[in-house]
C-alpha cells in the first residue's frame, strides 16, 4: 500500500466519522455543512461547496491527498434517475 493510499483511508475514516456524527446530533459544527480533509486533518468547513473547494486547494494541493463529506447526507439513500431514450 503506497502512502497515497493509506492517506487516501484515513481520511475516508475521518469523513465517515464526521458524517455519522452530523446526521446523529444537528447541534456538530458539521451538520448540513460541507466538510474537506487533507492528510487526515479536517481544513475546511463551509456552507457551500465552492468556498469548501477553494479552503481545500489552499490547504493542500495534491488532490490525491485531500477528500470532502457533505455532512449530514444519508449517502446509503438509493436515488432513482429516470430519462427518455
Amino acid at each position: 500500500m503506497s502512502v497515497a493510499d493509506s492517506v487516501q483511508d484515513v481520511n475516508r475514516e475521518l469523513a465517515r466519522r464526521i458524517n455519522q456524527e452530523a446526521r446523529s446530533n444537528a447541534q456538530s459544527p458539521y451538520a448540513n455543512k460541507f466538510v474537506g480533509i487533507a492528510n487526515g486533518q479536517v481544513v475546511a468547513v463551509a456552507d457551500d461547496l465552492d468556498e469548501m473547494t477553494r479552503q481545500l486547494r489552499q490547504a493542500e494541493a495534491d488532490p490525491r491527498k485531500c477528500f470532502w463529506v457533505e455532512a449530514s447526507r444519508d449517502y446509503d439513500e438509493v436515488h432513482e434517475i429516470w430519462g427518455l431514450n
